[in-house]
């Protein structure tokens, strides 16, 4: 159950989707500028990508396809549900607004994708990847929906999409279609998109925001306290234990590392986005 406040919201109630939003900004910034610009971060990320190959047939299969479903047709088909609900409800401007997250994350995605610079330190020539597609348009249908969503279901489409998100996100990783940083990259656009549809939102309808519900909160929190020092661990080790004059080599504990900071990275986003958005819902 979430706890709603009926007091007049203060000045916290449009400051905090302002910090939300230029703190993934600056996410997003520093995971281009370490993984893609440096020499290290770049190999440290195409050896985490490189680290496992997909060897059990069943397992490939899945990752297969929950990643080949996340296509065009469903992220339409997914927007327009929530942009339903919010009609539904008579809430236009929670319709407007998951509309806009939807289409504003993944344009960004494409946009950045399209046009950042990515040097060939690591050797290997691949082109920018850095955001995922895949992993921005699951992250921003899930936001959507826990957007215009009844405070009293919030919770629950919460875990469900922070799940689903984690698991395109390091499906992705595992398949060798995205390096990590192209997935926590992804997460932080759409976090972004939608802390600023939150903030127009709150422009409009003065109500002061209510809490989350800890049923949510718990399995998020834990999530990131524990994989937070186990993302900084891997990443000392790393980057001490390997040279940087050769390419390149697939790495366990370098994958291992990178699935730990996309679990981080996503645990964290939900959890603000929770935050975000109880008091908007109702």
């Amino acid at each position: 159950m979430t706890l709603l406040d009926t007091r007049r919201p203060g000045p916290a109630h449009l400051a905090l989707p302002l910090i939300a939003g230029a703190l993934a900004v600056l996410g997003t910034v520093a995971t281009y500028h370490v993984f893609v610009r440096t020499i290290s971060g770049q190999w440290l990320d195409t050896a985490a990508m490189l680290g496992t190959d997909v060897q059990h047939p069943r397992v490939e299969d899945i990752l297969s396809r929950t990643m080949d479903a996340t296509t065009l047709t469903s992220l339409v088909l997914v927007c327009m549900a929530a942009a339903a609900i919010g009609v539904f409800r008579k809430r236009i401007d929670l319709a407007v607004g998951a509309a806009f997250l939807v289409l504003a994350a993944n344009g960004t995605t494409q946009v950045l994708k399209s046009t950042l610079p990515r040097l060939p330190f690591d050797g290997t020539n691949y082109p920018n990847s850095l955001p995922s597609g895949h992993v921005t348009a699951a992250a921003s249908v899930a936001f959507a929906l826990v957007l215009v969503l009844p405070a009293a279901w919030q919770g629950a489409a919460a875990l469900i999409g922070a799940s689903y998100t984690a698991a395109i996100a390091i499906g992705t990783v595992w398949a060798q279609w995205h390096r990590p940083s192209d997935v926590i990259a992804a997460t932080l656009v759409v976090l972004g998109c939608g802390a600023l549809a939150v903030l127009v939102i709150r422009l409009f309808r003065r109500r002061r925001a209510g809490r989350p519900s800890l049923y949510a909160v718990i399995p998020l929190l834990v999530t990131a306290a524990v994989t937070v020092p186990v993302t900084v661990l891997g990443l000392l080790l790393g980057k001490t234990s390997e040279s940087m004059t050769t390419l390149p080599e697939p790495s366990r504990l370098a994958f291992l590392t990178g699935a730990a900071g996309v679990a981080a990275v996503v645990a964290t986003g939900f959890l603000t986005w929770l935050w975000l958005t109880p008091g908007d819902a109702d």
